[in-house]
């Protein structure tokens, strides 16, 4: 069994991924603003969360790790016109600079793990161009940029890779799927005509954490239904 740290983890993706990996028998450190939601799970460690504060600590944090998933985000969907620069500020904060620290706090610990592996998060909108989306998307856009580069500086011995979603039926997405017509229209916009659920995404971050996708680093990956690559 692995060991894997794990931001974001009491709610939606986060929740989805920690559940099956804590399933498969996994060790879990994990950071989160609501630790008793997970408290029920075997084999869970905490970790101190406030990672965007300047005096984080880590407290907790293992001396080796084979994994890390970093899965705070926001979704901050206005038109241009009414974008203030504390947005942008706050989008690049959590899903860049969060990763950031985050990362440079487990970076010892995963150097120590066997054959470890980085997962981040970014956004279909990146790559498709979506109205509203710009404080978002060029958020997610520098979280694409790390990855990357981080693939290139820590190879070989720490694999980087990106999942990129569509909308998701997630809390963090409630407010876009809060009626039935919504979630129709939503998922008429994906070649395969339904919304995501939290689990589709948690089934790809939990295969590149994992020791079968070895030979996979530097790749932004697709959850999208299909999305960014078909139309029908």
């Amino acid at each position: 069994m692995r060991k894997y740290l794990i931001a974001g983890a009491s709610s939606g993706i986060g929740r989805a991924l920690t559940e099956k990996l804590s399933a498969e028998g996994h060790t879990l450190y994990l950071i989160t603003q609501h630790p008793q939601e997970l408290q029920h799970l075997e084999n869970v460690h905490f970790i101190e969360s406030g990672f965007l504060e300047d005096d984080w600590a880590a407290e907790g944090m293992p001396e080796s790790l084979d994994g890390l998933a970093y899965l705070p985000g926001t979704i901050n969907l206005k038109p241009i016109r009414g974008l203030k620069a504390a947005d942008f500020r706050n989008d690049f904060e959590v899903n860049v600079v969060g990763a950031v620290k985050v990362l440079q706090a487990a970076l010892k610990a995963l150097k120590n793990g066997d054959r470890s592996s980085v997962v981040l998060f970014s956004t279909v909108a990146v790559t498709q161009g979506m109205p509203f989306h710009a404080s978002i998307a060029a958020a997610k856009g520098a979280v694409e940029g790390l990855g990357r580069s981080l693939a290139a500086e820590l190879a070989p011995a720490i694999r980087v890779n990106v999942v990129a979603p569509s909308l998701t039926n997630t809390p963090l997405a409630a407010k876009l799927l809060s009626t039935p017509e919504k979630i129709e229209a939503s998922a008429k916009r994906h070649p395969l005509q339904r919304v995501g659920e939290a689990i589709d995404i948690a089934n790809m971050a939990a295969f590149l954490l994992g020791t079968e996708s070895s030979w996979t680093t530097g790749q932004v990956i697709g959850v999208d239904g299909g999305l960014s690559a078909a139309r029908v």
